[in-house]
């Protein structure tokens, strides 16, 4: 096989061909012009076809060098550009980053986050997706996404978590429901109401989580009525089919059907976090997760 120039001295003919003048040329490239000759002198022995045309007076481009130059100058462009792509994904200011995010956090955390990290970093593709909270940690592991924003807590020795909101529980309830008379709502209230609750295959992180703050505090849940969205979930309980139970975050879109009131416990809270793999040291991930980490309610 034929060996290759080497990159400085391409570009050596490249500066070489446009200026046509070999001390112009040495100047450009702060060489002196013996040793520019010596660079096109190899350049031609390795090609094995000559590039240029010398006289006492002029030089000029064969027409292999011509072609030669013209095909090599648009390589040595794009070569340029993917150094500076290469150098803003380096930076955190271009790539690719992959966020996902469950129910809790699409009305306020993700967004806010997105839009700020957007402004800051707006060559960098974002993808986000829709993922309940133990699919996230599958796609974590599988190098499918970047960050989750998901119910927490989460500790696994593979993964950086975050903390970014505590928010308080509601009951939400038809309009003129008998809970809305009580000065004070607590768990114990919530003993044999019939209760709504997203399924376990979409909702099933908080479920759980729902299970065990009920459970310490010795009520079993009553659920007579599963949905796997939360239209379906606040249809269903304005038709006074029974209550349900959700975080702070989504009482502002709730609408007039229904009424909202706190279960007064301290316990009573949901927790959403950032989680992402400690292998993962990108710039895109480290910058978005700074954004994240000052925004929302703590």
């Amino acid at each position: 096989m034929r060996e290759l120039a080497g990159l400085d001295t391409v570009q050596s003919f490249l500066v070489l061909a446009e200026e046509l003048n070999f001390r112009r040329s040495a100047e450009r490239l702060h060489l002196d012009q013996s040793a520019l000759t010596r660079r096109i002198q190899k350049l031609e022995h390795l090609l094995g076809f000559r590039l240029l045309e010398r006289s006492t007076r002029e030089v000029s481009l064969t027409q292999a060098g011509r072609s030669f130059y013209e095909d090599n100058a648009h390589l040595m462009r794009r070569y340029e550009e993917s150094v500076q792509a290469a150098r803003r994904i380096a930076e955190g200011k271009a790539g690719q980053l992959r966020v996902a995010y469950m129910a809790f956090a699409a009305t306020e955390l993700m967004p806010a986050a997105v839009a700020r990290f957007r402004q800051v970093h707006p060559h960098v593709d974002m993808r986000l997706s829709y993922i309940r909270t133990q699919g996230q940690k599958i796609a974590l592991a599988n190098d499918e996404i970047d960050l989750g924003y998901m119910i927490g807590p989460f500790d696994h020795p593979d993964y950086h978590s975050v903390p970014l909101s505590s928010e308080p529980l509601y009951v939400v309830t038809p309009r003129s429901h008998p809970l809305l008379l009580q000065p004070n709502i607590t768990p114990q209230d919530l003993i044999g109401q019939d209760m709504i609750l997203g399924d376990m295959r979409e909702w099933d992180e908080y479920r759980w989580r729902l299970n065990d703050l009920f459970s310490a505090e010795g009520v079993a849940l009553k659920v007579t009525l599963e949905a796997s969205n939360t239209l379906a979930l606040i249809g269903l309980v304005a038709a006074g089919l029974g209550v349900t139970i959700y975080p702070e975050s989504l009482i502002g879109f709730l609408g007039r059907t229904v009424e909202v009131r706190q279960i007064m416990h301290p316990a009573f809270r949901n927790r959403t976090i950032l989680v992402w793999k400690r292998s993962n040291r990108s710039n895109q991930v480290r910058a978005f997760v700074e954004i994240a980490k000052h925004i929302g309610p703590r």
